[in-house]
């Protein structure tokens, strides 16, 4: 019968395996939020995939790489697990000589490999979001797959599976390099090759920011995130050991907060505003900053580590966009800046047994250069591997299955051109761009005959005029007071274009002059008011089309001046933005249930 230190501690590692699993939702969110509208479906499936990806890789390969026994560079013993290599006894001392490196972990084999499993997943997600928008498919399944069969586990084996960097003195705690840096340097071999999205940079330089769809979801996503980081960090001991937990805990969440602090404070003062997009990149860059030392430094020092994150990845967002390397999540500000930054850290502020864990002292703590020399050297290493290795790579996949995909599927969307389905069917989409390829695709807008409602994924490359129209054969014309009561006609429509938080109000004075039925269509468009500034990610951008409401409403009894008078009343406020009517005439009215003409068939409308 297992001891109860033993069952304890395999419930602990379990339940933050868990924890670390879930962060799959939360970085799907975070990059599908963050993403455009277009591409949800695209970006969701990614995200979905890629675990399973990385769960065969590291099954088959991946493990035996990492932590089998072998030399200074790669495991070579137990590798093919998918055929048996894990038949050894399940607990201590028994893997000596096969996966010698994890033997430290008196936990059963497979709740170990679990647990490292989640980990590699974490590593090959990091990559999606860097290449979102433009890569293909397939070609991301791939890189997912090699990423997690061969680089990450050898990266992995130098610093936790007994390779050269452990040797070294390397440390590494929960992954700041191991997962965050090969990730990170991964992304950024996939996001230089791929290129930038089509209208992210102008010819004459200038920043064209394409906003994410909803920051809702990446609000969400960052909450999944911080919660999951309770088992990334924490669940490293890899045993119930109170006292290092609850030190990892505290650190892990004080560097977070901190971050998200001086991220918005750092955005408000360069911006202007206090950006919530920063503010969510600030959280993750503190998050990611203090892996590697969570369990070797202090909690006041984890406020110092957090708050230089917070300030570093907002800097590091613009200083990409400004090389015109295009990374839509903030992937490489947040995993392979912070990653580094963390694990150079570890060598300025580690202390010695601060969480019951034995650990040498850095720079700052009397233990001179040693340490960091070693994490530095760890970083060069990592960075000298993984770089050229996934260029490689991405060029190796780019020359046989292709990399990107084509241009008509990036204006319309991966959702479509990729997995031929939305994320929001029947929604409005607004694509904000400078390509010229979909200033073409859009001319039809603003000459011969606009729509008045945007449909389906109409991408708008610039300031085009919307006009509101009639349907074909029906004519408008300017009402006056005199047109109006001159009228001898038995029906009317009476259109009305307002903001949308007029709505209930303008419904309540409708029905209290006895219009009980009308319709409501959401649509964009932009008047005399032009727009207003918005920021992204530190980019000002004017949005021009701005959501409105339509209610049109027929009329035959209730007079027509009387519902442009209420209408008038409600929405007005004097300010420019309060609305137009129009005034249509109506030929005939058909009610198709029951084939009732005329006022009869308006009866339940009016």
């Amino acid at each position: 019968m297992m001891e109860t230190q033993v069952i304890l501690d395999t419930i602990w590692v379990i339940f933050a395996a868990a924890l670390v699993f879930f962060m799959n939702l939360g970085f799907a969110a975070v990059e599908s939020g963050l993403a455009r509208q277009k591409n949800t479906v695209n970006i969701l499936s990614k995200n979905f995939i890629v675990f399973a990806v990385s769960s065969l890789g590291f099954l088959i390969l991946g493990w035996g790489l990492m932590f089998g026994d072998g030399n200074a560079f790669v495991g070579l013993k137990g590798l093919f697990m998918a055929g048996g290599a894990d038949n050894s006894p399940a607990v201590g001392d028994a893997y000596q000589g096969v996966y010698s490196a994890i033997s430290w972990a008196g936990i059963p084999f497979w709740a170990k490999f679990f647990f490292q499993l989640v980990f590699c997943g974490t590593a090959a997600t990091i990559v999606s979001g860097a290449v979102a928008e433009r890569v293909k498919y397939l070609s991301f399944i791939i890189f997912s797959f090699i990423l997690t069969l061969l680089i990450y586990p050898i990266v992995g084996h130098w610093i936790w599976g007994g390779g050269f960097l452990a040797e070294l003195g390397m440390l590494d705690f929960a992954g700041g390099t191991v997962v965050h840096s090969v990730g990170g340097w991964a992304a950024l071999a996939g996001a230089v090759i791929l290129g930038p999205r089509v209208g992210k940079y102008a010819a004459n330089g200038k920043i064209t920011p394409l906003p994410g769809h909803s920051m809702s979801l990446a609000t969400i996503g960052a909450f999944v995130l911080w919660l999951g980081w309770f088992g990334f960090n924490p669940g490293s001991t890899m045993a119930a050991q109170p006292e290092a937990i609850s030190h990892i805990l505290i650190t892990t969440n004080t560097a977070g907060i901190m971050a998200i602090l001086t991220a918005t404070a750092t955005a408000w003062l360069i911006i202007g505003k206090p950006d919530l997009g920063m503010s969510i990149n600030g959280l993750l860059a503190g998050l990611v900053a203090i892996t590697p030392g969570c369990a070797y430094i202090s909690v006041q020092d984890s406020l110092i580590i957090g708050a230089v994150s917070g300030i570093l990845v907002v800097l590091s967002v613009m200083f990409f966009d400004r090389r015109k390397i295009d990374d839509p999540v903030g992937a490489l500000s947040v995993h392979l800046v912070h990653g580094v930054l963390g694990t150079l850290s570890v060598g300025l502020f580690a202390q010695g047994g601060i969480a019951g864990i034995p650990s040498p002292n850095g720079l700052f703590y009397g233990g001179g250069f040693k340490l960091l020399g070693s994490q530095a050297a760890g970083v060069l290493s990592v960075a000298v591997f993984v770089l050229p290795a996934s260029i490689l790579v991405w060029l190796a996949i780019k020359k046989t299955v292709g990399l990107r995909v084509s241009l008509k599927e990036e204006i319309m969307g991966l959702d479509i051109g990729e997995h031929g389905n939305q994320g929001y069917p029947d929604f409005v989409t607004v694509d904000y761009t400078g390509a010229t390829e979909i200033a073409e695709a859009a001319s039809g807008i603003g000459a011969g005959t606009p729509p008045a409602v945007v449909t389906g994924s109409v991408p708008v490359s610039e300031a085009i005029p919307v006009r509101i129209i009639p349907a074909p054969g029906i004519s408008v014309s300017a009402v006056s007071d005199k047109s109006v009561s001159d009228m001898k006609i038995k029906f009317t429509k009476v259109e009305v274009i307002t903001k949308q938080n007029k709505f209930e109000a303008l419904k309540t004075a409708m029905d209290k002059i006895g219009i009980t039925g009308m319709t409501v269509t959401n649509v964009l468009g932009y008047g005399a008011q032009g727009g207003h500034l918005e920021y992204y990610r530190g980019v000002e951008y004017e949005t021009h089309l701005l959501p409105k409401i339509k209610v049109e409403i027929v009329v035959s009894k209730v007079p027509v001046r009387s519902v442009i008078e209420t209408a008038k009343k409600v929405l007005y406020t004097g300010n420019i933005g309060d609305g137009k009517i129009f005034v249509y005439n109506v030929e005939n009215v058909i009610k198709v249930r029951t084939g009732e003409e005329g006022y009869d068939a308006l009866q339940d409308v009016e």
